[in-house]
């Protein structure tokens, strides 16, 4: 095979591992929704997706060979990864899911989805100094996008979905929180023993939450409601963040971002298919302003890396 055809092989088989990363990231929602229907409540499911999900992220830093340098990594690192994944994937996850109780899933994933303009933000404050004219542009468009999906022309939209919707913008920062942390430390130690440092402090977080709270973990008894989580835990959860981390392999960062812009028009579509969920008009607007506005910071992040 030719170096070009490699390539452009490389390219194909990293783009379809980033599109189906995003399409199963997308599905969460929907998923959670099926899985409540059956008489689960959030913080049993979250704790559940959390505590099955770590043996197969172990399983997956073996078969990578990062448990060698997980041992070798820096305490202070570790400890940043374990802070990161309990604010994210253990507080945030919590917040997530609860709203998704208690609003659609269409809704969820285009605010959740809203998370990078927050780290530009929060950049841009640190540096002390504004992002160009392009960025600011791009982000106005995601915050005008989350006023019109939250329904902030309409009192009684609003007052619907007010809580729903500040639980998933909180989960989107400290989503933010966690890609800062990451992008800072996985530098030093990896992402492999990052990613498994935070999601096993996560795991731990929720677990001490649902016993705190509940004195224990009620373990669903029927085959419906397993085969659901399984449908959570390994296509939702597990088997997305290993073709993401494959897809940046393959095609780079950049790219695998452009990507999953495809997401939240995606649950949008399976959430009508299979919930009957229907966005008003300004409510798809503000989806796209969101998706319209995540796309065109990936592509001023790109510009500026390419006249670096």
């Amino acid at each position: 095979m030719s170096t070009a055809a490699a390539a452009r092989r490389l390219l194909l088989t990293g783009t379809l591992l980033a599109i189906g990363s995003a399409m199963l990231f997308a599905a969460k929602g929907v998923v959670a929704k099926f899985i409540y229907a059956r008489g689960m409540d959030y913080g049993t499911l979250v704790t559940l997706r959390g505590v099955l999900a770590v043996p197969l992220l172990w399983a997956w830093g073996w078969w990578q060979g990062a448990l060698e340098p997980l041992g070798r990594a820096p305490p202070r690192a570790l400890l940043a990864a374990a802070g990161a994944g309990l604010l994210c994937y253990c507080a945030g996850s919590l917040l997530d899911f609860w709203a998704l109780s208690i609003i659609g899933a269409s809704l969820e994933r285009a605010l959740l989805f809203s998370y990078p303009a927050m780290v530009v933000m929060a950049a841009a404050v640190q540096a002390r100094r504004p992002p160009p004219p392009s960025v600011v542009f791009a982000v106005l468009a995601t915050w005008v996008g989350i006023v019109l999906a939250v329904g902030g022309w309409h009192p009684e939209q609003l007052a619907a979905n007010a809580r729903g919707s500040l639980a998933v913008l909180t989960c989107a920062a400290c989503y933010a929180t966690y890609y800062m942390v990451s992008d800072r430390y996985t530098r030093e130690i990896g992402s492999v023993p990052f990613t498994l440092s935070a999601m096993t402090a996560a795991g731990m977080g929720l677990v001490a939450w649902h016993v705190a709270r509940h004195g224990g973990i009620e373990v669903p008894g029927d085959a419906g409601t397993w085969a659901w989580m399984s449908l959570m835990v390994v296509g939702c959860t597990v088997a997305p963040v290993l073709m993401m981390a494959e897809g940046v392999r393959r095609i780079g960062a950049q790219r695998s971002a452009l990507v999953s812009t495809a997401g939240p028009p995606f649950t949008v579509l399976l959430s009508w298919l299979a919930l009957d969920e229907r966005l008003t008009a300004a409510q798809l607007a503000g989806t796209l302003l969101i998706v319209g506005g995540i796309l065109g910071l990936d592509l001023a992040r790109a510009r500026a890396r390419s006249r670096a």
